[in-house]
């Protein structure tokens, strides 16, 4: 094969994409340049030769013409040297290079040839990841969620510094460390669980874990586990977890908060009870014991005659069949006393109040009136409770009638459909509620009994409320007020029909 010629030679150097230079070894004068080196430039080759460093470099400090010649210098005197140097272009644009410097000895004198590449968008690119990785890294220190990628034994392969600060240590303990160990021992089966679940393809899984810091506190942290795999270095299970401790203390503060409510709310209605029950059963057992008593005389006065007895007794068995209806009565709404959610009737429940609100309406002798809806008013709900609420409205209601002339006493319940919702309203005809009333009678502490302490009206907002429904009074023109309550209406065929006509 012919060899190649110097022709060919200058034709391979001239078609490189890299910008050559070449300078005199002893002088450092320019005496060639290639293509390449030309266009981006901007100069001819007749135009460089006569050009120093002060016309062709930046004027930065760091690109002066003595610290250009020491580069080459070390060139020559070693063989290579590198650099970044910034070339002036003819325009006057300032040209970031990557420029290598080598010495190659001719067979007429020795030569520094410098090869250089614009590298202004690679210095633009790295300064941007510097920055984004900055960026990046102060706001994975600042974060207030913990992250952690573990391997399928567990073993943390990666930890940002906010789970480092959760957990009390650092970042380089974190790493190859079992996170197990940082689990509270209820806890380390929800995260094996959740590791076992989890695998590539699936999607993330939310828990809760309880963590013992490197200090030994120990805190509540919800978190999500998913599958990870970028490429080949960053592969297993990305854990990111954040402190609910807050929000656990709030939950069980409510969870207890709400005990208590329903302990009221129970004690309210038996307390209710009982006294409607003692009243009422006074009655009937006074009347069983008269006509007993009046037995008893006739017996010992000598009278015998069976019709009489007879009347006697059969007499003391009506009334303590009535006690015994009361009592019945009560056992019924006592064993309603159940705390879980369940279907329910909204008239079925007015029904089972009935009894003990018309006891009052009696004893106070206000006039009770009724209106139920025809069709069922399926609710989700515990039924004691809306009873009870059912139960301080109407006895609301009769007390403020009390009060009225006896022919204007009346008390009104009613109860509806509207569209998704059922309601139920108490109507009464007494001196209504100022606006500033109206505005704070859920508050707890606000009550127009000589005697009571507005705690029933307190208590049937927050079970209304924990219903999802709402709790409201307006006025009843001309005179009055109407306290009315409104549940979500529940689909009657969850269980079948709560209530049948």
């Amino acid at each position: 094969m012919e060899e190649l010629g110097l022709a060919d030679y200058r034709r391979l150097i001239q078609s490189l994409k890299y910008c050559v230079l070449l300078h005199d070894a002893h002088t450092k004068d320019i005496i060639w340049a290639n293509t390449a080196a030309c266009e981006l430039l901007g100069f001819t080759v007749d135009e460089l030769k006569p050009l120093k460093a002060p016309d062709m470099s930046a004027n930065a400090r760091q690109y002066r013409r003595d610290i250009g010649r020491a580069w080459l210098q070390r060139a020559a005197d070693h063989g290579m040297s590198a650099t970044e140097w910034c070339y002036r272009a003819k325009s006057g644009e300032e040209i970031i290079t990557e420029a290598i410097a080598i010495r190659v000895d001719l067979p007429s004198r020795p030569i520094v040839m410098v090869q250089f590449r614009d590298i202004a968008e690679e210095k633009a690119v790295q300064h941007d990841l510097f920055r984004t990785e900055g960026r990046l890294r102060a706001f994975l220190s600042n974060l207030v969620e913990g992250i952690v990628v573990l391997d399928d034994d567990g073993v943390i392969t990666f930890a940002s510094e906010s789970a480092a600060k959760l957990l009390h240590t650092s970042v380089g303990d974190l790493t190859g460390t079992d996170f197990t160990t940082f689990c509270h021992p209820e806890s380390v089966p929800v995260l094996r669980g959740i590791i076992a679940r989890t695998y590539r393809g699936t999607g993330s899984e939310d828990a809760r874990y309880r963590l013992v810091a490197r200090d030994g506190s120990v805190r509540w942290y919800a978190g999500s586990c998913q599958y990870l795999d970028i490429e080949s270095d960053l592969r297993g299970y990305l854990v990111l977890f954040h402190d609910i401790s807050d929000r656990v203390a709030e939950e069980e503060e409510h969870r207890r908060d709400r005990q208590h409510l329903d302990h009221l709310a129970r004690y309210n209605a038996m307390g209710d009870m009982a006294m409607a029950i003692a009243h009422e059963l006074s009655q009937p057992l006074a009347a069983a014991f008269n006509f007993v008593e009046g037995v008893r005389g006739r017996l010992g006065g000598g009278e015998t005659r069976a019709d009489k007895l007879l009347w006697g007794l059969d007499n003391a068995t009506l009334q303590i069949e009535r006690a015994s209806q009361i009592i019945t009565s009560l056992r019924q709404y006592v064993v309603r006393l159940e705390q879980s959610m369940q279907l329910a009737d909204l008239n079925a429940i007015v029904e089972d109040c009935l009894y003990f609100i018309e006891l009052r309406a009696g004893e106070q002798g206000v006039a009770l009136s009724t209106s139920l809806a025809e069709q069922p008013l399926p609710v989700r709900c515990e039924k004691v409770l809306i009873g009870q609420v059912v139960m301080n409205l109407a006895f609301n209601a009769i007390d403020e009638m009390a009060a009225r002339p006896a022919a204007e006493r009346g008390v009104d319940i009613v109860t509806r459909r509207d569209g998704d919702e059922v309601e139920l309203a108490v109507i009464d005809y007494g001196n209504g509620l100022s606006a500033a009333a109206r505005r704070r009678v859920f508050e707890g502490v606000f009550t127009s009994k000589e005697h009571g302490n507005g705690i029933g009206l307190a208590l049937s907002h927050r079970i209304i409320s924990r219903h999802n429904g709402t709790l409201g009074v307006t006025e009843n023109r001309p005179r009055g007020a109407v306290f009315s309550f409104v549940l979500p209406l529940a689909d009657g065929n969850e269980a079948g029909h709560p209530r049948q006509g």
